[in-house]
This record gives C-alpha cells, structure tokens and sequence, in this order.
C-alpha cells in the first residue's frame, strides 16, 4: 500500500545541522528530503496524529553538525526524540493533550545541552478536559513542561486562550510569545535552568488583528505584520517589565522619554510601520546577522527589508501566497514554503529557487454552477501518473508509485494576484490509454452576460518524458454550449467530447509518419445527436469499435469510424453523469445523479438492463482486460448516522466497491474519507499485480492491492443497507418505474366502488376524462356514464 499527497505546508519545516537535509511534518509523519535532489530520502513514523511541531537540535560546533537529533510534537499528545539518520526513536513523552505548538529554549541558548533531563518546553495544548460542550470556556494553555518525565503532570499554566496559539522563540532563546487578535505576549526565560522559576510576561499592543511576528537575533526588536499589510517594528521591548537587575534602574530613567508610536504605554522604545504589502502578512524572519527582515503574504512575493533604511528588493511571482521562510545553518540556503504545497530552496542572497519539494497541489475553488459536474483528475495507467486540476489554471502531472510531481501545465496564463475574482474555469482533463495525449476544456466565465469561451485543447508529450506541449486550439468546440466530457479511443489517436448543447463530435488527429508531433494537430472526423437531447457523458468499449454516448437519460451506441447509430438502451430515472465499458466484456456502467442517483450496469449484446443501485456514484474505472469494474459511492447520510454503522463509518462519507460485471454483490468494500470530489483508477503498469488508485476531495490518495487481504474490509460493511434496493432482471422495470400496484388492494377497492352509487354531474365528459389516466374510474361506470351524457331522456306516456 503506497499512501501520498499529504500537506508538506501545516507546519514549518527544519534544515538539518548540515544543511543537506529538510525536515518537513507530513500528516503523522516527518518526512526527510536531500536538499541536493529535493527527493525523499527516509521518514520517521511512530505518531498517530498530525505533528504539528518539529526542532532539530542544533549543533555548538563544527564537529557536531553530523549530529542528527529531533524533538516533535503531535495532536496525539506525545512528545518525541529522534535521531533521524537512523531514524530512531530515542524517547517518548506523553504530555496526556494534544500539542499544537511547543519550543525548548534551552537548545538555542544552551546547544551543548543534550540531556533531556534537564530540558524543559513551552507548549500550546488544547485541554477540553473541563470544558463542557458548548461552552465558551478557553480551550488553548501555554503550558511549562519538564521533559524529564515520561508522563507529563498538567503542567504551570501561562496563559489560556478561546483556541490553541503558535508560540514564537527568539533565536537566542531569551524570550517567546504568542499573537492573540491584536496583541502579541511576551515571557522572558528564567536564566540558569531553574525548573521552578517563573517567567515574566509584557504585551505589545496594536490596532489591527497580528498574523505573524518574529524576534532579532541578538537585539530587542520584534516585527509584527498584520491583516491589512502593514509591518510594524517595536525596538527595545521589555526594558521595564523583563530587565534583570542593573537594567531596571536605565528602564526607569528611559520611561520618562517620548517613545514614538508606542500604543498603550507599551514597554518599548519605539514602534515603526512599513507598508507595502496590499494583502495580509503570513511571513517574517530576520536574517542570521539581523541586518534584513524578510515578510511575505497572499500576493506571492517574498519582500527584503534593510532594517536600519527600510529600503527593499523582491522576490516576485512565486505563484502562490507564502507561509514560512526559513533560514538553513548554511547562510546560502533558505526555503520558502507556499500555500500550494510546494516548498521552494533559494539560494542567497540572490534569492533564486534553486529547486522545488512539490506535493500534490490543492483542488481549485470552482463556482457552485461547476461543483459535481468537472471531471478534474485523470490517470495514466500504464505509469501511475495523475493528471490533476489545480489552482491558478494549472494541471499538474503527479507520480503516485514515487508520490512527487513531475510537470505542470499552465491551461491558461495567468499571474497569481491576491483577491482576483476566478474568471475561467478549468471543467475536464482526459488522458489518452498510453499517456502521450492530454485534452483540457476551459470556460470564460461572462461577466455581466457579456462575454463568455470555451475551449478544447490537445496537448501532446513526448515518450520519454511527461513535459505536454499544446498541439491544437478549438474555439467554441460546440457551439455557445458547454463541453460536459471527454474520451479516448483505446488503440487509436481519436476523442469524443460531448455537449450540453445536444451533439457530440469525433476529433481524430492527422499526423502521419513524415509529421512530427509538434506538425501535429487534430481535427473534427464527425458530429453526431440524437432527438436534440443534452450530451452529458461519453465513453468507448474495450476494442473501440463502439462509442456510448448518454443523451440525457438513454444511452445511445455508435459506430465512431462510420458515426452510425447502432442502437438505444432503455431510459434511467435522471439525467447520466458518468458511462464506462468494463473491459472487452458486454457491459456497460452508467451512473446519474439527482434527484434519484442511479448505478446501473448494462448488457450490451442483450440490450437490457442487467442490475441496478440506488447509490450516488463519484467516479467508475474497469480492467483493461476483465469484467472487474470498481465504483466510489457516496455513502447516504443517514446510513452513517445509524447507531449501528457509526463504529463502521468513523466519519467517512464515502466507499469503494469492487463489482465482477454480472455479479450485483460486491466483491469487496473499502470506506473513505473525504469521497466527495474524488477518483479512483485501476493501475496496470505491472501486469502481474493489479493495483487500485484512490484520490479523494482534498488530492491525498493511496495505492493499493485490491485483492490483498491486508486491504480487505469484506465484513465490515453490510452492503446491502448501503446500497439501498438492489434491482436484477432482463429489463429492470422495477428501477426504472418504480413498484408496480398491488392489484389484489385494487381489486378489492373496485368491487367496494362498484356498490356505492356514483352521482353524476350534468356536464360529466367535462370532467370525466381529466386528470390522470391511472386515476379514471372503474370502466363499468365509465362507459355507463359516457353513453349516457350522449344520449337525450325522454319521458315515456302512457296511452
């Protein structure tokens, strides 16, 4: 089982004393990357939450920068001590709370100090031990730890907050301190190691909610920036609340001074702005020499602050808003970590990014209109390499068997601005079998009902390696209507791409043997419709001599070399999303969603429906070369709620189900987490083991076996409640039209209406034939009523 994608951004990472690694915390684990080759090298595993706090021990000397010791903290309430060249747990410490943020002053202000017996660490824990639910009482301690224990007492408490607060240290290790809204605290360390000596505190006081601060290395200046963009200086804080001896009587004597921009008779000399950022500031960080400042935020530029002139220079277009920026023991190498999970090494002080760690990009933030109907992961089987949209108009092809990127493709251009309105839309990415093809749709989004383009684009790779160049532009493929799928042709250079518009059209592409790929491009080979209906899916059988396409509820089969309408498969209850072919075997997949959500599976060689679910269907992939198909469901909300399956479930939303084509029982369940905007694909580059991909919502996903055992969760789900009524037959009257009548009830309720007098109206063909012909009356009264209005009564005489 190979598991990947996971956040390399929730945490700062660490260089090593050597500066030849980078530590970065990767869910619930550190994973250790060569600064060199940006590859991964080891990880250390042993927490079983996120970790949230990562310190290398930093050496005293040359002679110990081989040294390899960390310390981290997690929301699984343990503390650990690690030698990561091994790696090596050296020791564990249950701290009993889950651990958001922690420091050790003593290895930056004693680094010779390695004995964990007399360390002691300030941590932010989140202690809902006496809090009820729903109440307002504060939830975050900054907390004094002894690391001398292997099972922490609840500790001195410093302060409490409504949530849990990254703490920030001084690189001397003289002093830390938390933002809370518009105030930054600050303790000083007690000198001398004391266990029980107490820490003094003072606060800085701003207008604005603080996003970041930071301390100077050797003097007492703390830059804060805060939401609106501004960076504020404060020099010479705590000269009265944290002066030791001697200084107190100076602090006196400098009290009675003017301290310009200090608010609230705060304990600093001075405090100064800067303004230059139009976005909120996440990043500061002093240089090793205390000389420069460097901050960052939304807009993606990291700026560089000469502290005594306020002059600056820039790093621009990074591409993506900035979280950290870290210094390495090496004074030539830093990092910059971005929100799109990517961490950049640069080279200093020429600030150029030597080389990228990528993770998997986020999803992008489609408007409402879009959600549920792009299809914006595609896989490459024979390679294991994932096509996925991203933020910024990008789709960024991703190894999931090495879980790092490869390429990236920019769809469109566009320079990454903070706050700019999303004005088009990346809807599909598709794959051709072999790799070598991508195809892309994109949609121009109005403005004010003016405007408005969409887009197909081929792009082409070539064989030894994944970097796509465009190959061909189609303006308006369809018309004004919107692209709603894409497929390839199995062994041949030929795609569908169907539309909300009511047809469908064949591009084939026209290189030839003397052309080359870059010569290439394709064109339309035929345009099909059937009855005007919308074109919503599309998908091509094992051997490609067949092309489904869903024209709204009814499949239609073409021949996609003559565009032939071969035949018509029956109607479902709602509109078709997905069609899949399983393999060379007969049957064909479908899916629809709302209101009624359907998985049904099709025999084509009968015509007929072969069975059927009730489910709400994500993604389908099939074998290439067998009649297994696999499935992603969204599992029904008041079936995870059921006291009986919440020990099943434990918060997952959605499962994998593993179907042999005519078989309506699964072969296997897997539950997932996050299954809503996620898919899966069967992986066959080894052809002696199959494997089986899942991505899920927020782009983690995990490869694995799916006939292992070690995967199986066979007998953890009754499949029969999660699916709902399973429906089997040659034709499945029962989905498509639902129950049919108990005709014995209605016999019986015939016969009662039989025998009560039926009163007509003067005028009764007004309104005898109204309403639905399944509500008319019984046929002896309505004939007897017909005839009767039709005909004239008289009045027999007597003679």
């Amino acid at each position: 089982m190979i598991r990947g994608g996971r956040s390399y951004v929730t945490s700062p990472p660490s260089f090593s004393n050597d500066a030849k690694k980078l530590l970065v915390c990767t869910g619930n684990t550190v994973s250790v990357f060569s600064a060199a080759t940006g590859l991964q090298i080891t990880s250390l595993e042993g927490h079983t939450a996120p970790v949230t706090t990562l310190i290398v021990a930093p050496a005293s000397n040359a002679a110990q920068k081989i040294l390899c010791y960390c310390w981290t903290a997690s929301l699984d309430g343990t503390i650990r001590h690690w030698d990561f060249s091994g790696p090596e747990i050296l020791k564990t410490i249950d701290a009993q709370v889950p651990i958001y943020s922690m420091v050790i002053p003593s290895l930056l202000s004693e680094p010779q100090q390695s004995d964990s017996s007399k360390l002691v660490a300030y941590v932010s824990v989140e202690d809902t031990s006496l809090v009820r639910e729903g109440s307002t009482e504060l939830r975050g301690h900054i907390r004094k730890f002894n690391l001398a224990k292997e099972r922490l007492p609840r500790g001195d408490t410093l302060k409490e907050t409504e949530e849990p607060k990254a703490i920030v240290i001084s690189p001397s290790g003289e002093f830390f301190g938390i933002r809370h809204k518009c105030k930054i605290h600050v303790w000083d360390v007690p000198s001398g190691g004391s266990r029980n000596a107490v820490s003094k505190k003072m606060t800085l006081h701003h207008t604005k909610v603080i996003n970041a601060f930071a301390f100077h290395p050797t003097e007492r200046i703390i830059a804060a920036g805060d939401v609106t963009g501004r960076v504020l200086i404060w020099r010479g804080f705590g000269n009265r609340k944290l002066a030791l001896g001697s200084q107190k009587k100076n602090a006196r004597a400098m009290a009675d001074l003017d301290n310009p921009g200090v608010r609230d008779g705060d304990d600093a000399e001075s405090c100064t702005t800067w303004h230059w950022h139009s976005a909120e500031v996440n990043v500061l960080n002093f240089s090793s020499d205390g000389a420069y400042l460097y901050s960052g935020g939304r807009e993606g530029v990291l700026v560089v602050w000469q502290l005594d002139t306020g002059k600056k220079k820039f790093l621009p277009r990074i591409g993506s808003p900035l979280l950290y920026f870290i210094w390495s023991p090496e004074p030539t190498l830093s990092s910059v970590v971005c929100a799109d999970n990517q961490i950049h090494l640069l080279k200093m002080p020429s600030m150029e990014i030597s080389r990228t760690i990528s993770g998997i990009k986020p999803p992008p933030s489609l408007p409402k209109m879009y959600e549920g109907l792009s299809s914006t992961v595609a896989f490459d089987r024979s390679s294991g390499i994932a096509a996925l949209c991203t933020e910024n108009y990008c789709v960024q092809l991703y190894n999931l068997l090495n879980d790092r990127g490869i390429s990236e493709v920019q769809v469109c251009e566009r320079n990454h601005q903070p706050g700019d309105e999303i004005t088009v839309v990346v809807t599909a990415v598709a794959l051709s079998l072999d790799g070598s093809v991508m195809s892309t749709t994109e949609v121009k989004l109005s403005e004010d009902g003016i405007g408005g383009l969409v887009s197909l684009k081929f792009w082409e790779s070539e064989p030894e390696n994944k970097t796509f160049t465009l190959s061909t532009i189609v303006y308006e493929p369809h018309k004004d209507a919107g692209v709603s799928a894409i497929a390839f042709h199995p062994t041949r250079s030929m795609a569908v791409s169907t539309s909300f518009g009511g047809d469908f059209k064949i591009w084939v592409c026209n290189s030839d043997k003397s052309q080359t790929a870059k010569d290439s491009s394709w064109i339309c080979h035929a345009v099909g419709s059937y009855k005007k209906k919308p074109m919503t899916a599309a998908a091509f059988s094992g051997d490609g001599t067949v092309l489904a396409v869903a024209a709204e509820n009814v499949i239609t089969l073409w021949n996609p070399d003559k565009n032939i309408l071969l035949s018509v498969l029956g109607a479902t209850l709602t509109t078709i999303t997905k069609l899949c072919f399983v393999g060379n075997s007969e049957f064909l997949v479908a899916a629809s969603h709302f209101p009624k959500p359907e998985l049904s599976v099709w025999n084509t060689s009968k015509l007929s429906l072969s069975w059927s679910y009730g489910l709400r269907i994500e993604a389908i992939t099939s074998t290439v070369d067998s009649s297994t198909f696999a499935v992603l469901a969204l599992v029904p909300k008041t079936f995870r709620k059921s006291k009986s399956k919440k020990n099943v479930f434990r918060g997952r939303d959605g499962a994998i189900l593993l179907f042999n084509g005519s078989d309506p029982n699964p072969v296997s369940i897997w539950t997932v987490m996050k299954a809503q905007g996620g898919s899966i694909s069967f992986l066959e580059g080894d052809k002696s083991q199959l494997s089986l991909a899942y991505v899920n919502g927020s782009h983690e996903y995990v490869v694995f076996n799916p006939s292992s055992d070690e995967t199986h969760e066979r007998s953890a789900v009754d499949y029969e409640g999660l699916v709902g009524d399973e429906e089997t037959g040659d034709f499945g009257y029962t989905s498509l039209y639902g129950q049919l009548p108990d005709y014995e009830k209605k016999r019986k309720e015939d016969a009662e209406s039989l025998a009560t007098p039926f009163v007509s109206s003067e005028r009764p063909w007004e309104t005898i034939f109204s309403g639905s012909t399944l509500n008319f009356p019984p046929l002896q009264k309505l004939c007897g009523e017909f005839f009767e209005s039709l005909m004239e009564k008289s009045n027999s005489v007597v003679e």
